[in-house]
């Protein structure tokens, strides 16, 4: 009897296969529960912040007391679009993404083609490794590192002079904001067009070259197509990366150099009116809104 006993398995060790089995049986438990813990995690923290985002954009800051009254207006917004000062900081800061934008794709693409098409094995890890690294070395090094070269008396005109150039004085304006932004960015705009280029099938451009097609015309009528959602994903980065970043301009375009993260800063740490500065805030979440929405309808996510 005790034989018996012990071969007969206990309630726990049959539990664990019949649930197990269960799960199998059924493919979407298995999604749910491994889903339900990181969308929990992604609706308690980052959609009920941007609840409270939009919320808190409606109030006002009282100028007396400066204590937020919940009071539903939209005195914040008003201000932003009817101040001249301020549209002109939305326009600067929406064309300085874009121009990012286009200027790290321009010099992604054909560094990523060549990594994908054309470079060997050996080649391609060198390369792969050199595009890394910078993401590996801190935000502030990296800009501070450019803060020293664009210095007046800095690497780029000790350059200059040597060369018999004048010097530049790129510092505290905002070509230099702009030429550190398409540096720090450039990988972000690597990657994505690198992983687009190196799924497209050779039989395709083969296809297209036996068919007569010069290399201009395979490069705009089937490369480009099928890099397009690579070329998405990394504008997405550098787009959306630009519209929030205020540490560089803080750095590299001094107290002259005013985009919408340095107002949504200032309005936080040094004017106290949190709620203009969840008004700011909510102006590149609807500028990313629509960029997505429009890549969808043009249907650059399909091949995601």
């Amino acid at each position: 009897p005790a034989e018996q006993a012990a071969a007969v398995p206990s309630g726990r060790n049959v539990r664990w296969p019949r649930a197990s089995a269960a799960l199998w049986r059924r493919p979407w438990a298995r999604a749910t529960l491994l889903l339900t813990p990181a969308l929990a995690w992604f609706v308690l923290i980052y959609l009920a912040a941007l609840v409270v985002l939009l919320i808190t954009a409606f109030w006002r800051i009282n100028a007396f007391t400066t204590n937020i009254e919940r009071v539903w207006n939209l005195g914040n917004f008003t201000l932003i679009f009817e101040n001249s000062a301020y549209r002109d900081i939305v326009l600067r800061t929406v064309g300085m993404a874009a121009g990012v934008t286009v200027v790290d794709a321009i010099i992604a693409f054909p560094f990523a083609y060549y990594m994908a098409r054309l470079a060997g094995r050996r080649m391609r890890t060198i390369l792969y490794v050199a595009i890394l690294l910078p993401l590996w070395a801190s935000y502030l090094a990296k800009v501070y590192a450019w803060l020293l070269i664009f210095t007046h008396d800095g690497l780029l005109n000790w350059t200059l002079g040597k060369a018999g150039v004048g010097p530049v004085n790129l510092i505290y304006t905002n070509w230099a904001v702009f030429i550190v932004f398409c540096y720090v960015w450039l990988p972000f705009m690597i990657i994505p067009v690198y992983a687009a280029l190196e799924r497209i099938p050779p039989s395709q451009i083969e296809a297209s070259q036996d068919l007569g097609a010069r290399t201009w015309r395979t490069l705009r009528l089937v490369i480009l197509p099928l890099a397009l959602p690579g070329l998405v994903a990394g504008s997405i980065f550098t787009f959306s990366l630009t519209l929030g970043d205020f540490i560089t301009p803080i750095l590299i375009g001094g107290v002259g150099s005013n985009f919408m993260g340095n107002v949504i800063e200032q309005s936080v740490g040094i004017a106290g009116n949190v709620p203009f500065a969840a008004a700011m805030a909510l102006i590149p979440v609807a500028i990313m809104a629509a960029y997505l929405l429009g890549a969808r309808a043009l249907g650059a996510f399909r091949a995601l």
